[in-house]
């Protein structure tokens, strides 16, 4: 046998891949799943985004390779984030990704050496450990608790990790934990970043799915913020568009240069007509994103009314497809998850999948329609876990 790359042993099967895998068992034996997950859209795209792509998909022009992406699509990205506050420079402060997780796995490629630390929310997206254990870096947790509200204390960070640390990641509304950041800490953020020469890279895949009349607020329209760092963006969410994988980082000149660089050597570019596609959901999409903002709160209504019912009281969610779970008082998530699986045919991902102060919690995507929604409470209470809770086998 090859002997392997060090790198590979700090990779694990992921928990969801356990999870689909268990799943497919669970089917076999004849039970139907409701699969509450995966963060995958189970709407389509706006009708006028996939005809986008069939007419181009016609042109054979369009098949060859495309390098670092069309200037239309470009100009979209930049006029897209007027809506922000933030005015960027189509040529020099976006590039282009396969999705933002393209960007997210690889950016610490860019700054990072083994043995360096970058700065990362826990419980946090399991991307950002996977781009942070291919470069052989060090994660440090910013944990997220309950009793802040969800957000990082930068206080906590001792002097010497600060001084050390090569880039932050930052995720706002949050995956797993569905919260909205004010423009107040992410002023803190870029004095912080400024005081210790750090990189901030921040998540914005969900900006677009923000409930109760709120607005997601853009680290980018934070004053000096383009001097410290860039901020991820996707299609896959807001727009639907998943499987067309195709995203862009924007921000700061050096770090986009920089970027530009490194996927020089590894892509040459996404397929055209999925490039239009994108460039019309940026240009017309708004219409679009405010009805499947609406789709999602109703559908977190209804789940945390429903589940209210039958005595599990969830926080109610401030954006994102997901809610993040408070699980019955001394139960592990994993076990808890399975549980679920067994007894009640319902999957979730355990809060520990998403690092050490995710335990407690699990993260439920709300990808189906109302009524297999409810369908899902229905057999979580038939199936008596909760119940086991007043007994005390909790």
């Amino acid at each position: 046998m090859v002997e392997i790359a060090r790198r590979m042993n700090q990779l694990p099967t992921l928990i969801f891949n356990e999870l689909i895998a268990y799943k497919k068992k669970k089917v076999k034996e004849g039970c139907r799943m409701i699969d509450l997950s995966i963060g995958s859209p189970d709407q389509p795209p706006p009708a006028f985004v996939m005809d986008e792509i069939i007419r181009n998909a016609g042109d054979l022009n369009q098949y060859g390779y495309t390098i670092s992406g069309i200037e239309a699509f470009y100009k979209a990205a930049a006029g897209y984030y007027e809506r922000f506050g933030v005015k960027l420079d189509p040529e020099t402060e976006i590039i282009q990704l396969m999705g933002s997780q393209d960007g997210i796995v690889h950016l610490p490629l860019v700054f990072c050496n083994p043995g360096d630390i970058i700065l990362v929310p826990d419980p946090g997206y399991t991307a950002y450990e996977s781009g942070l254990k291919l470069v052989e870096a060090v994660p440090y947790p910013m944990p997220l608790l309950e009793e802040n509200g969800f957000m990082p204390d930068l206080s906590k960070i001792p002097e010497d990790i600060a001084r050390k640390a090569k880039m932050m990641i930052l995720n706002f509304p949050g995956n797993p934990i569905p919260v909205l950041a004010k423009k107040s800490f992410f002023e803190e953020v870029v004095r912080f970043a400024k005081k210790y020469d750090i990189v901030v890279a921040h998540d914005f895949a969900y900006c677009e799915l923000v409930f109760n009349g709120k607005k997601p607020v853009s680290f980018l329209s934070v004053e000096g913020a383009k001097e410290v760092g860039v901020e991820f963006n996707s299609l896959s969410k807001s727009f639907n568009m998943a499987g067309a994988r195709i995203g862009f980082l924007a921000g700061n000149r050096e770090v986009i240069r920089l970027f530009s660089q490194l996927k020089s050597h590894m892509d040459y570019g996404i397929f055209e007509p999925i490039q239009r596609a994108a460039t019309a959901a940026l240009t017309n999409g708004r219409e679009f994103a405010r009805e499947n903002a609406a789709l999602y709160e109703k559908r977190r209504d209804l789940f945390v009314s429903r589940t209210a019912e039958i005595g599990w009281k969830l926080r109610p969610s401030d954006a994102t497809m997901f809610l993040w779970a408070k699980i019955p008082e001394g139960k592990q998530s994993v076990a808890f998850t399975y549980e679920l699986m067994d007894r009640a045919g319902v999957v979730v991902t355990p809060g520990i999948a998403f690092g050490s102060h995710g335990e407690g919690y699990v993260r439920i995507a709300l990808v189906h329609e109302e009524h297999t929604l409810k369908e899902a409470v229905r057999r979580i209470e038939e199936s008596g876990v909760l119940l086991q809770q007043k007994a005390g086998l909790f």
